[in-house]
């Protein structure tokens, strides 16, 4: 099968989209609003020696693509990545805050929870042979968010495409993150209609079949090491109090596979301002802000902005951006440029999708494309 071909959206600095190329994909079209982050996208894409995306970089908002002359000039690059034969996809995950538990809560009327009815009413004007909204599980869990949820998915419906979801914690793609994510995979109903031999889109669309872990095997008390006190550069090991699967997915395993003090990024964190740097105990993650991470457990939510402040396990200072790209699953050559904010750092970083999770989620939407071709 050639290469899927995959629009990006609300793209931030890549983690989503590398994931889908390095499961097979071909990113044509980036876009992303806020100027630092798509300058870092162009940075990391420079850096890892991937390919100018075919149709490009746009810094538009994604509403231009809607109307007028902006509108059809993106019709037009759909429909000449059409032209090739290949199936075409969108692939977003639009701005959260505003249906996130944590965020600003204001749903749909939210100024970035429209945005997510800008993406689907994107994706009925332009008819992209797939795609793939990604958000958080707040949508998925609570009422009022869950009703729009389900509005917009019955507009895709009606547009023609059958759809499969799953809440899906990045644990289960073997990131070291507690982090709760909704992906929905849509496909025009052309495609599939000889070629699941009656099954439904759910059951022939196997969302497990790239799953590393158990939930149930790793999550709960009793089952990780618990706090202790912070002693500044204690090297304590506690890893014989885990299994192997929990040592991959621990901080300390991924501060070591990405090497993370000598990681371009290794410097690049905030300065201590606070005694309490000193006296929150390693593993104590109990208040919304100034966590301390534990090194021999998986990281919370990797959530950066709003005052929330994670803390190295055994060292008097936020966790640096090597670190938090660690957390985050990314390779270990992946890296932002120097010159980039630190406040622009942590946000595109708490921002991405695990690379793990999206390359794990790519690999189970290129195994069932294969099955439509």
């Amino acid at each position: 099968m050639n290469k899927p071909i995959l629009f990006s959206f609300f793209s931030g600095s890549g983690f989503l989209d590398l994931g889908f190329e390095n499961a097979g994909f071909e990113v044509a079209f980036v876009n992303e609003f806020h100027p630092p982050f798509l300058e870092a996208y162009k940075f990391t894409r420079a850096s890892m020696k991937h390919d100018i995306p075919n149709h490009g970089y746009s810094q538009n908002s994604i509403e231009d693509f809607l109307v007028g002359e902006e509108g059809q000039k993106f019709s037009a690059k759909v429909d000449d990545a059409k032209s090739s034969g290949r199936l075409v996809g969108f692939v977003g995950g639009p701005p959260c805050p505003d249906f996130s538990v944590g965020g600003k809560n204001k749903g749909s009327e939210g100024e970035n929870g429209k945005l997510t009815r800008t993406y689907i009413d994107l994706i009925v004007k332009d008819n992209p042979d797939y795609f793939i909204f990604e958000n958080v599980k707040g949508l998925w869990r609570t009422t009022r968010h869950r009703e729009f949820y389900d509005s917009m998915k019955a507009k895709l419906e009606n547009a023609g495409y059958e759809l499969t979801d799953r809440l899906t914690n990045s644990i289960e793609y073997g990131a070291p993150q507690d982090r709760d994510r909704i992906f929905l995979f849509g496909i025009k109903r052309k495609h599939i209609s000889n070629k699941l031999n009656g099954s439904e889109l759910s059951t022939a669309f196997d969302w497990d079949k790239h799953l590393k872990v158990d939930l149930d095997s790793v999550m709960g008390k009793g089952k990780w090491p618990d706090m202790h006190p912070f002693v500044e550069s204690e090297m304590t090991d506690f890893s014989d109090y885990i299994s192997q699967k929990q040592k991959e997915l621990s901080i300390q395993h991924w501060f070591d596979k990405n090497d993370v003090l000598n990681h371009p990024n290794a410097n690049h964190h905030f300065q201590p301002k606070s005694d309490k740097f000193k006296v929150i105990q390693e593993g104590d993650d109990s208040k919304k802000s100034f966590k301390r991470l534990h090194r021999w457990r998986y990281s919370p939510t990797a959530a950066y902005g709003n005052n929330e402040v994670h803390l190295h396990p055994y060292k008097a200072r936020r966790i640096s951006a090597a670190e938090a790209l660690a957390i985050q699953s990314l390779p270990a050559e992946f890296h932002l440029p120097a010159n980039m904010t630190l406040s622009n750092m942590f946000k595109t970083i708490g921002n991405g999708v695990p690379y793990l999770a999206a390359k794990g989620l790519a690999d189970t939407v290129n195994d069932f494309l294969k099955k439509c071709t």
